[in-house]
């Protein structure tokens, strides 16, 4: 068989290091010729990293980028190189570039532009207006970019139409639970519709609060993954395409003839000629398919991925975690030394007259059995001193939430002091339950400049901890079973403040995530409609606090920040 090589790099840029994306994609390309692939394709803005937001608006930055894929030219000698970048002609695209023995042959222009929940590509790019067809002598391939691949007439439709047995689509596709099946399967569907292989590429690593999980794959004409890359790793996937089985396939199904019969070419279909002879190889690739892994450590991977990535990719090395006994913060620790090794996590225990005498063995046991370096400092003096100097204005008061905020920003201001003196990051522990009803302190737990379980309900942030534990116990059982509490006063828990967090979370579900109405959502629980009254009330006035909150890891369909994006002076209310 004389099949088309192909080399999917799936590799994890750093957005605005053009220079060492650069460097990424030539060393790439090289282990591409010694695969003897014939294309070597890149993700969708490979050479500025994703997303650029408004860095696009710096002239030099699109110049910088434009004089990046010039010198990847350079290095296509017999190998056809697709790489994403920023075009610039009378405006700016999202484009992909076809480069071949130092020469741009072709570039195909982004031509459906995603602009909801983290997509702002409207704000930045011009749609493209033509579909692009690489010709090798009698082989012809598609290109597109990501967005285009998930309309039903997209360029696929036209790329079957004109014969082509191959499209290649390269994509930066943000991770959350289950896209990754969910986008498996409209890829098989787009291949089986139209009878034509489809090379799916995706950049791997995180940006900000978006983690891309790779998963790049190869379907055949009937929809068959013949190969599969790695799950939150950097990969190089080799792929043989037989495209004269997809041709004998194409020839035998009426489905693509009838269309054949009543099209008309447009004047938006560019042919891009390369005088290219595919190569023989020496062996025929064999199938490389990962299997496909548990959603649950999917999950677990982004959010290492997205710890790592933020840390690193920001030139810090160590961070710092206030360690309370709790679950929360004992899957922070956890997760951080996976990301980062235990040499470079700092726990600080900050007991106060509150804290249970299990909380503190708690968190050194969690602490010991990470391997991390611990603090201890008391914070029950410093809060006496707080009250003793606010007592005269307090005078006659009752005690209330804010003697219990002023241990939490104690707290916080320690961690920051350690975080100033040593450069260490810290990391916030709330999670997404807490979040969105403000069940936390401005300037207290809510301190850090990255919250790793920023978007992780507290019922999932249980699954995480026994699947962190089933491949190593090191959360303690305690920890998994004692009642969630701040410990801020005497027999403080946190359902019984809010909700048992199985109906909190289901109640957080329907409201954030998924638009449901209010009214909709208080039939769902009459036994409790009070209860879920005020549990929508404070979704709804917390969005000032949820503002100053420190950015974290997107990990489901609708986060909070980019995702959902409230007005936080708002007089509109369902309840």
């Amino acid at each position: 068989m004389k099949a088309l090589r192909l080399a999917l790099c799936q590799i994890n840029p750093v957005v605005g290091d053009i220079e060492y994306n650069t460097a990424k994609i030539i060393e790439f390309i090289n282990k591409a010729k010694e695969e003897e692939a014939d294309i070597v394709i890149f993700p969708e803005l490979a050479i500025t990293g994703y997303p650029p937001e408004d860095l696009i608006f710096k002239t030099s930055f699109i110049e910088k980028n434009i004089k990046a894929v010039k010198e990847i030219a350079k290095h296509s000698k017999d190998l056809i190189t697709i790489v994403g970048f920023i075009d610039k002609e009378i405006d700016i695209y999202n484009a992909a570039a076809v480069l071949f023995n130092g020469n741009i042959e072709g570039i195909y222009h982004k031509q459906f532009l995603p602009n909801y929940g983290v997509f702002d590509e409207v704000r930045y790019f011009q749609k493209g207006k033509k579909n692009s067809i690489i010709q090798l002598q009698e082989l012809k391939i598609g290109l597109s970019i990501c967005e285009d691949i998930w309309y039903p007439e997209n360029p696929i439709n036209i790329y079957a139409i004109e014969g082509a047995s191959l499209v290649i689509n390269i994509n930066a596709s943000p991770y959350f639970i289950g896209k990754i099946k969910k986008r498996e399967e409209m890829i098989k569907t787009r291949a089986r519709d139209n009878i034509i292989s489809i090379a799916y590429l995706n950049i791997v690593g995180a940006q900000d609060e978006l983690v891309f999980d790779g998963n790049s794959f190869v379907v055949d004409g009937e929809g068959e993954i013949i190969a599969k890359g790695k799950s939150f790793e950097e990969d190089l996937i080799i792929a043989d395409i037989d495209f004269e089985q997809t041709f004998r396939n194409q020839l035998k199904d009426n489905r693509i003839r009838n269309l054949r019969t009543d099209y008309k070419r447009e004047e938006n279909l560019e042919i891009i000629n390369i005088d290219y002879q595919i190569k023989e190889k020496s062996s025929i690739t064999p199938e490389k398919i990962y299997l496909d892994t548990p959603e649950i450590e999917q999950t677990y991977k982004a959010l290492v991925v997205g710890l790592r990535d933020y840390i690193q990719k920001n030139n810090f090395k160590k961070v710092v975690i206030g360690l309370s006994g709790g679950i929360d913060s004992s899957l922070t620790a956890t997760i951080a030394v996976d990301a980062l090794g235990n040499e470079n996590v700092k726990g600080v225990l900050m007991p106060s007259m509150y804290t249970s005498k299990e909380s503190i063995e708690d968190a050194l046991e969690v602490a010991k059995n990470l391997s991390i370096e611990t603090f201890t400092i008391p914070i029950i003096d410093i809060y006496n001193s707080y009250i003793s100097q606010l007592s005269d204005i307090f005078k006659n008061l009752p005690q209330n939430t804010t003697e219990e905020n002023l241990q939490a920003r104690i707290r916080g201001n320690i961690l920051m002091a350690l975080s100033n003196k040593f450069g260490w990051i810290v990391l916030a522990t709330g999670n997404k339950s807490e979040m969105s009803v403000g069940y936390s302190t401005l300037y207290g737990d809510m301190v850090g400049g990255f919250a790793v379980l920023k978007d992780v309900l507290k019922t999932k942030v249980y699954e995480l901890s026994y699947y962190r534990n089933s491949i190593k116990k090191v959360i303690p059982d305690r920890v998994l079973k004692k009642p969630p509490s701040a410990e801020l006063r005497p027999n403080q828990t946190d359902e019984a403040e809010l909700l048992p967090y199985e109906i909190l979370d289901e109640i957080i579900k329907m409201y954030v995530e998924e638009d449901i109405p209010a009214n909709i959502i208080l039939e769902r629980f009459p036994e409790n409609k009070e209860r879920v009254k005020r549990i929508i009330r404070l979704i709804d006035t917390n969005e000032y606090k949820r503002r100053q909150s420190p950015i974290g890891i997107k990990i489901t369909e609708r986060a909070f920040g980019k995702d959902r994006r409230m007005p936080i002076v708002n007089r509109f209310s369902e309840i």
